[in-house]
């Protein structure tokens, strides 16, 4: 690994090596209350100690010092994250060299004579030599707690006498790792500093110290979060080796976001600022309140379109990161049919995802519920695509004719929940459909009765303004019964369109809210309330003048 050179020690076995390793681990696990698994006593004594570690500190660039010399805050921390990745990743593979090289490592320093404390010396040479710090451990406890050690104790020993290890590490990187060594014996830190946390938990990932990451990782998830470190946390994985020790950490930064930008139409602009992670968590959840899945596709769009100038780059990234964050089963036909013809996807990827939201829309109410039920128990975000989401406009489901008029036949469902949050005076909208070319909507709501001064549930036809066209549209409302289980006409009528009219019964159910949301509500079938609407045009168009 560059900056990190190992010094053969003496060769002890793996057998008692582990035998070493297995006693410390029994005193620990026989230990009891806080002192378990605590050998803070034993930390750089010499009568405690069979090895020397010692650490090679070579002098940072002058725009690169320790975050923690002048950080105070995460946001601090954020404007050097991008250097540091770049150094641990160059880091970690040049790790591949040394491995491969161990055998000609060589022993830095003779073993010391005396048990008198190691101290730290600088070297004195004006060519950036490195200050040296030299203290004592044991092997078996760092062993114990990192991967790293031990392969270095068991594996990198060549002469029975040497029993020093050198670490080479920048000066950013010292205080970090003494944290880290002291952390080994005691399980714990001095620090509650989030950019000294930060900087431990990337030491404890390169040393391959797992329980130091999951302890940052649970300190930093305690602290208050920002979008800024919520971002900072997202970036860990891609250059953390062991991110399931950090997991909890991104997963708490994931619903930071998602929470925080649930509003996607009132954040649009500070969103489409994001980087992909970010996008990616808040894209991902199922509570996010957007018109409808017409808006998250055309959201994507706007931001891959910005953020990747090149038409091939945004192929890639929207077909290998965020395609499979929308959910094109809840799409209208009309944009499915724009995603057939967008030059921004691939092809290929947008059949596959148009065919399988045709086929879901294509499958029975009960289908589509257990489709959506078994996505919901999915971790992967691609198996989330049968779930619904929030929507400000409810999807619709719409059966189109054109023979012998223009005619379609729109199903509506509401939930028991959705509705509940109508009282007193809510509505919800339904998705756009389109009836001669003409944009629909349908309306429910709560409404006061004014003649009976009581609260009744509402539905409404609503026409889209677009120009002066006017159309004479016959139309029917009904209800599924828990009855029957069939449709039941409950209101009829004909109505001259214009743009921006609607028209509909206010009382739809002739009862009050009350009985209309009771338990015995004859109008709701599994906690869902069904309803259907059938338009046809009884007479040509005709322009107003």
């Amino acid at each position: 690994m560059k900056g990190m050179k190992v010094d053969p020690l003496d060769r002890n076995s793996d057998i008692q090596l582990q035998q070493q390793q297995q006693a410390i681990m029994d005193l620990s696990n026989s230990s009891s209350g806080d002192s378990g698994n605590n050998f803070e006593f034993a930390f750089n004594c010499s009568n405690f100690s069979d090895r020397v570690l010692r650490i090679e500190i070579v002098p940072d660039a002058a725009e690169s010092k320790s975050v923690g010399e002048g950080c105070s805050s995460i946001a601090d921390w954020a404007r050097h994250r991008k250097r540091r990745r770049e150094d641990i990743k160059k880091e970690k593979d040049d790790a591949v060299a040394w491995e491969n090289h161990a055998e000609e490592a060589v022993a830095m320093i003779e073993s010391p004579t005396g048990n008198e404390p190691l101290q730290s010396d600088s070297s004195s040479c004006m060519d950036c030599s490195p200050t040296v710090k030299s203290i004592f451990i044991s092997s078996a406890i760092l062993a114990a707690k990192s991967p790293f050690f031990y392969k270095l104790f068991s594996n990198g020993m060549r002469e029975s006498d040497q029993r020093h290890a050198t670490l080479r590490i920048s000066e950013s990187e010292e205080p970090a790792l003494m944290e880290l060594l002291s952390f080994m014996y005691s399980g714990k830190l001095s620090t509650t500093s989030p950019p000294l946390l930060l900087d431990v938990l990337m030491a404890a990932d390169k040393f391959e110290v797992a329980s130091c990451m999951r302890y940052c990782s649970q300190k930093l998830r305690s602290l208050s979060m920002t979008t800024e470190s919520a971002l900072l946390y997202l970036e860990l994985p891609s250059s953390v080796s062991m991110a399931s020790a950090v997991q909890p950490l991104t997963d708490a930064a994931r619903e930071f976001l998602a929470d925080n930008y649930r509003d996607l139409s009132k954040f649009q602009d500070e969103v489409l600022k994001l980087p992909l992670a970010g996008i990616e968590a808040i894209l991902s959840s199922d509570n996010l309140q957007v018109a409808s899945e017409d808006a998250v596709y055309d959201f994507v769009l706007k931001w891959a379109r910005a953020q990747y100038p090149t038409v091939e780059e945004r192929k890639e990234i929207i077909g290998s990161r965020l395609v499979h964050l929308i959910r094109f089963p809840y799409m209208t036909c009309r944009k499915l049919k724009k995603v057939l013809a967008c030059n921004d996807l691939d092809k290929e990827v947008s059949r596959k995802a148009v065919l399988e939201a045709l086929f879901f829309k294509a499958e029975t109410p009960h289908r589509q519920r257990a489709l959506a039920s078994t996505s919901s128990s999915e971790e992967p975000a691609d198996a989330r695509k049968y779930i619904e989401r929030a929507y400000k406009y409810r999807p619709v489901k719409v059966v189109e004719f054109d023979q012998p008029h223009p005619q379609c036949i729109v199903y509506l469902d509401l939930k028991r929940e959705e509705c509940s949050n109508f009282f007193p005076g809510g509505r919800v909208y339904s998705q756009a459909f389109h009836l001669g070319g003409q944009g629909f909507f349908l309306s429910a709501h709560c409404n006061l009765d004014q003649q009976s001064s009581f609260y009744c549930f509402g539905l409404f036809l609503g026409m889209q303004e677009k120009g002066s066209v006017t159309f004479t549209v016959e139309y029917e409302f009904a209800a599924r019964t828990r009855t029957t289980g069939d449709f039941v006409s409950k209101y009829k009528g004909l109505y001259n369109f214009t743009g921006g009219k609607a028209v509909g019964y206010r009382n739809l159910f002739a009862i009050p809210w009350t009985s209309f949301m009771a338990e015995d509500s004859p109008y709701f079938i599994n906690g869902v309330l069904h309803l259907k609407a059938e338009l046809a045009i009884r007479q040509p168009q005709t322009q107003q003048h």
